[in-house]
């Protein structure tokens, strides 16, 4: 039954690769490599294409990934705060929510997911510490930045941290 779910979810247990991947290297490719790189290469750049990479700054990426901390934050171990503030966060960031998981540990800390059209966003929480590993990884036309003031008020935190790194830049 468990590997059953691991197959559902695209993953070979006895090979560790993605069903993605092992049709990727399946796929015969009838014209050159380099025509097919400079075919894919010229389509990522095009501005009227209807995909969701970022054109942003003359650069071309597949999204932007936050890495948030926050700090000395308050009721990161209620589910339902922590529920209300993804869903402020995506429509804040206009994202479009597939799906919502969390989990809640005992004797305290959550971690969980939402998954979004545009990717996801993610969460780890040590509330004795007041500490919450916050992921907000959006492409498309998607506002990332704007999660960082919502999770500081959502959890009346002392501080909040925030890296970016532009997901998939260079392929082009």
């Amino acid at each position: 039954m468990a590997m059953q779910h691991l197959f559902q979810s695209g993953m070979d247990l006895e090979t560790g690769t993605t069903r993605t991947e092992d049709i990727k290297n399946r796929t015969a490719v009838n014209a050159p490599a380099d025509t097919n790189v400079i075919a894919l290469e010229t389509a990522l750049v095009e501005s009227d294409r209807e995909d969701h990479f970022v054109r942003k700054d003359g650069k071309v990426f597949a999204g932007t990934h936050l890495i948030i901390e926050v700090l000395g934050g308050k009721n990161l171990d209620c589910i339902d705060t922590i529920d209300a503030a993804f869903r402020r966060c995506i429509d804040e960031c206009k994202a479009t929510l597939l799906h919502i998981h969390l989990h809640r540990f005992a004797p305290q800390g959550v971690s969980g997911v939402a998954v979004l059209a545009e990717s996801h966003i993610s969460v780890h929480t040590w509330p004795e510490a007041g500490y919450g590993a916050f992921d907000v990884f959006m492409c498309g036309d998607a506002e990332p930045w704007k999660a960082v003031e919502i999770l500081r008020e959502a959890f009346d935190a002392d501080d909040v941290h925030a890296r970016e790194f532009l997901r998939g830049e260079g392929i082009v």
